[in-house]
C-alpha cells in the first residue's frame, strides 16, 4: 500500500526540511489539502523544486477549473475533488493528472457513479474532514468491500485516522493508498512510523468483525443443498479458492480448498467417477472469532508454520458469520 504524507500536518518543520526528511524515507506522494486557497499552488511550486516525488492535491472547492491552469502549469500527479463541495459541478475532464472523488462517511459509493468514467480513484474520508488525529470511522470498512465490488477496476484510497493497526487491515482488503498526517509526525520518527505502517507489530483497537467479508459476501454451502457441483460453483462465484461448509445451524463443519480438489482429482485421474466430496473437505480448518483482536489474530496465525490464506470467521459459538482474505496483503502492495 502506499503512503500519502499530509504535509500540512506537519506544523514545526519548515518545507524544505520536510520535503527532504520524507523523500530519505521514501516515501510514495505528498498529500496537499487546498480548501480553495490560491497559496497553496506556491507551496506546490516550491516542493515540485526540492522533489520530483509525485503530488496527491485534494482540492476541495465548489469550482474546481479555476485552478486547471495552474494544476496543468505545475504537473500535479493526482487531484482529487471533494464531492460534497462540489454543489452540482460535474468533471468531466481538462486536467492532466489522475483523477479521483472524494467522500466522507455518511455519503454513499453511489456517489462515484455518476462519473465514474472520469475517476481513477475514490478518496475516503474515515475522520471528520479537517479534524487531524481523529479515529478512524469503521464503517468504511463496509463501504471499501461495497466500492471494490462495485468498481473493481478503480483504486481505492483512504485519509484520516490511519495508524499502524489500521493500515494493516487496509492492506488486507486492497487499498491502494493511505493518507497519514497525525500518525507520521507525532510522537516518534518519521522512520519509525513508516515502519510502523507497513509492518503488522500492533497495538489493536478494532476486532476481526469490524472488517471481515459478511456472510452476503462469503462462499458459503449449507447442507441442504451441498453437492460436488454447488461447491465447485461457490469456489468460482467467491473466487477466494475455497468455500465454507455448515450445518443447518449454521455451524462450521469445514472447507473445500482449490488444493482439497486438486488432491481427490489426482487421487482419481483415471477413474473421475470415484471422486467424492466428502474426501475433499477439510473437517477441522482453522479458524478465527469475530471478537478477535487484530493483534491476537496474528500472534494466533504465528504459530502455523504454513501460509494461511483465508480464514473463516464465527462466533463463539462456531457459527459462521464470514471471511477474512489475506490475498490482499500482496495485491495491496503492487
Amino acid at each position: 500500500m502506499k503512503i500519502s504524507a499530509s504535509v500540512y500536518s506537519s506544523k514545526d518543520t519548515p518545507l524544505q526540511e520536510l520535503i527532504e526528511d520524507l523523500d530519505q524515507h521514501g516515501i510514495d506522494y505528498f498529500h496537499i489539502d487546498c480548501r480553495d486557497d490560491e497559496s497553496v499552488f506556491d507551496d506546490i511550486q516550491k516542493i515540485k523544486q526540492l522533489s520530483s516525488t509525485p503530488i496527491d492535491l485534494h482540492l476541495i472547492t465548489a469550482d474546481p477549473e479555476k485552478y486547471f491552469d495552474r494544476i496543468n502549469a505545475l504537473e500535479i500527479d493526482l487531484v482529487t475533488l471533494q464531492y460534497e463541495d462540489l454543489d452540482g459541478y460535474n468533471y468531466t475532464g481538462g486536467l492532466n493528472a489522475r483523477m479521483g472523488l472524494s467522500i466522507i462517511s455518511t455519503t454513499d459509493i453511489s456517489a462515484f457513479e455518476a462519473n465514474a468514467d472520469h475517476f481513477d480513484f475514490i478518496l475516503m474520508m474515515a475522520t471528520t474532514p479537517g479534524e487531524s488525529g481523529g479515529r478512524f470511522d469503521k464503517i468504511n470498512f463496509r463501504k471499501i468491500r461495497q466500492f471494490k465490488k462495485a468498481f473493481p477496476g478503480k483504486e481505492i484510497h483512504v485519509d484520516g485516522g490511519v495508524n499502524a493497526e489500521v493500515s494493516f487491515i487496509l492492506r488486507n482488503m486492497g487499498v491502494h493508498s493511505s493518507v497519514v498526517g497525525s500518525y507520521l509526525f507525532k510522537n516518534m520518527p518519521i522512520g519509525a512510523a513508516l515502519l510502523n505502517l507497513k509492518t503488522h507489530d500492533i497495538e489493536s483497537h478494532y476486532v476481526v468483525g469490524d472488517f471481515m467479508r459478511l456472510r452476503e459476501e462469503s462462499p458459503i454451502v449449507g447442507a441442504a443443498n451441498r453437492t460436488l457441483k454447488t461447491v465447485l460453483q461457490n469456489i468460482e462465484d467467491f473466487k477466494l479458492g475455497f468455500t465454507i461448509l455448515e450445518n443447518a445451524n449454521q455451524e462450521l463443519e469445514g472447507i473445500v480448498s482449490n488444493a482439497d480438489l486438486r488432491r481427490e482429482l489426482l487421487r482419481n485421474v483415471s477413474n473421475p467417477s470415484a471422486i467424492e466430496l466428502d474426501r475433499m473437505i477439510n473437517k477441522s480448518p482453522i479458524s478465527v472469532q469475530e471478537s478477535m483482536t487484530v493483534s491476537a489474530m496474528l500472534m494466533y496465525l504465528k504459530q502455523f508454520e504454513f501460509p494461511i490464506n483465508y480464514l473463516p470467521v464465527v462466533d463463539a459459538h462456531n457459527k459462521v458469520k464470514g471471511v477474512v482474505s489475506f490475498l490482499n496483503l500482496v495485491k495491496g502492495e503492487l
